[in-house]
């Protein structure tokens, strides 16, 4: 019985395989010959599939794979699942990653164009979307992109209905109010990646003026991800120590220092690295890496991610932008309410008002 057993779980398996990958299955006589098998393993009890961390990708362009290889590197899950519609770029990005299966740990990597292989994620990563051109702002993107939504997020969520969703596609802040509309989710579990990459790159950007390593610089850009950022220079800090304390007219027109220059360096960023190289792929990947540890390991760690925004600061409109959230095993947790200077409420609220503005003419 126990041979049979075996056979059954490889042939099952191969049958899977091949089928998300639209390959051939193996001839008949290959899985019949299971004499070495049989000698090697002495079964126990039927292996299982689930890890309980799965993470599901849509779209292998260069922020999924970057956001791929960010979390199986890391640690982050040892259960990935890939969707795309280009069949031959999403088994070529497969086979290369099984080919690294020796130089990482124990890392189940499935693929395919069928979003039935997405089925029981705990995690559901959007990067799918048509991408940003050369001198294109990111609201340009909007019906496009939410066009391209409305095929994906009911897939996602039919397989996974308890799934978290983390949208990275751009615009991100309007197709995460777009993503949480036609997914039906409460609202802690529909996340944009938003402004955890900005304010990585306003903290690298402060590091280098001050001459101090990245990860003890500690502020914030809220908002918008995008040109309606906010810097929230009230709070930025170096050990506690916060520089407004030191430059009361820091970030300031009237700023001697000029330090309004670096958060307008953190807005063009993404701009220049597209000129430069044609796409923003590595950042964006561990950006999503971490918000994705941060879910899975139950950390209740704080970043800066786009959420729902109506009733805090005094916004009134549902829109999601970014404020700084305390991510656990359920989405958002918390909502940490910064104390904001009427300058930086203000600019907030231009951020919201424009999305509410763009958001009124989506047709879903």
């Amino acid at each position: 019985m126990r041979p049979y057993v075996c056979l059954r779980l490889f042939s099952r398996n191969a049958t899977r395989f091949a089928y998300n990958l639209s390959l051939p299955l193996p001839p008949l006589g290959v899985i019949g010959k299971m004499a070495t098998i049989e000698k090697l393993f002495q079964p126990v009890q039927e292996k299982l599939d689930d890890t309980g961390n799965k993470v599901t990708v849509v779209g292998v362009g260069q922020v999924g794979m970057a956001a791929v290889f960010s979390m199986i590197t890391q640690g982050v899950t040892n259960n990935i699942a890939m969707v795309d519609v280009m069949a031959d770029k999403l088994k070529g990005e497969l086979m290369d990653l099984q080919h690294g299966s020796a130089f990482m740990r124990n890392v189940k990597i499935q693929a395919s164009t069928d979003y039935s292989i997405s089925a029981g994620s705990k995690i559901c990563v959007v990067t799918a979307g048509v991408r940003q051109r050369e001198g294109e702002s990111r609201l340009d993107l909007v019906q496009r992109n939410t066009d391209v939504l409305k095929i994906i997020i009911p897939q996602l969520v039919k397989h996974s209905p308890d799934t978290i969703l983390i949208i990275a596609s751009n615009p991100v802040d309007i197709l995460t109010y777009v993503s949480w509309k036609l997914s039906g989710l409460p609202k802690h579990r529909v996340i944009g990646s938003g402004t955890n990459l900005d304010s990585a790159r306003f903290r690298y950007l402060l590091s280098e003026k001050l001459g101090i390593a990245t990860t003890s610089c500690h502020g914030y850009i809220i908002g918008e991800h995008g040109d309606s950022s906010v810097p929230v220079w009230s709070g930025v800090n170096i050990a506690g120590v916060r520089l407004s304390d030191l430059n009361q007219k820091i970030g300031s027109d009237s700023d001697p220092e000029n330090w309004k220059e670096t958060h307008t360096m953190v807005v063009k960023s993404a701009y220049e690295v597209i000129k430069l190289k044609g796409y923003t792929s590595w950042a964006i990947g561990l950006s999503l890496s971490q918000l994705a540890r941060a879910i899975l390991s139950n950390a209740n760690s704080v970043h800066a991610v786009s959420t729902y925004l109506k009733g805090e600061h005094d916004i009134n409109d549902e829109v999601f932008l970014s404020l700084p959230c305390v991510l656990g095993r359920s989405g958002v947790c918390d909502v940490i309410r910064q104390p904001l200077t009427q300058t930086e409420r203000s600019q907030l609220h231009q951020s919201a008002d424009l999305m509410a503005k763009v958001q009124a003419g989506i047709k879903f």
